[in-house]
């Protein structure tokens, strides 16, 4: 007569549960790629602008992002490369959440701080693109000669 012994499964603190119905991980994988390949291309042609063209890096100031800005297509450009920046990092800081944060708690604040960050951050940066005055009032002469008519 022989006994069968069963070895007890390991212990596991956090076991997923599926929350999510439908292919929602599936889209947010397929995201992360194809983001990651247009955010390549914009922020290789923002460096080539900024630091290629014309004098370089010493020609970055308050005049030279004031006449990129004057520009609706660097406003576009700017803005997508703030948006995708933003998503696809959001996406990635809350998958590795996922992973390795166990408690239910714990992970929705996490996601919660992470997602009033990602807002805050999308918010003014699309306002300062898009509200960006290059000719303040109290700006200094040189400037206001240089982009403002008066």
């Amino acid at each position: 007569m022989t006994t069968t012994t069963t070895v007890p499964t390991p212990r596991s603190p956090y076991a997923r549960r599926r929350t999510t119905r439908g292919n929602y991980e599936l889209y947010s994988w397929v995201f992360m790629r194809a983001s990651g390949v247009v955010l390549i291309a914009l922020i290789f042609g923002h460096l080539f602008v900024n630091l290629m063209v014309g004098e370089g890096v010493h020609a970055i100031d308050f005049a030279f992002v004031a006449g990129k800005w004057a520009s609706p297509f660097w406003q576009v450009w700017d803005l997508l490369m703030l948006w995708l920046a933003m998503i696809h990092g959001t996406n990635g800081v809350r998958t590795i959440i996922n992973d390795y944060a166990q408690k239910d708690v714990t992970r929705g604040v996490l996601k919660g701080l992470l997602y009033l960050a990602f807002t805050i951050t999308v918010v003014l940066g699309t306002l300062v693109i898009f509200t960006f005055d290059p000719c303040p009032p109290d700006a200094p002469a040189e400037l206001l000669a240089s982009f403002c008519t008066a």
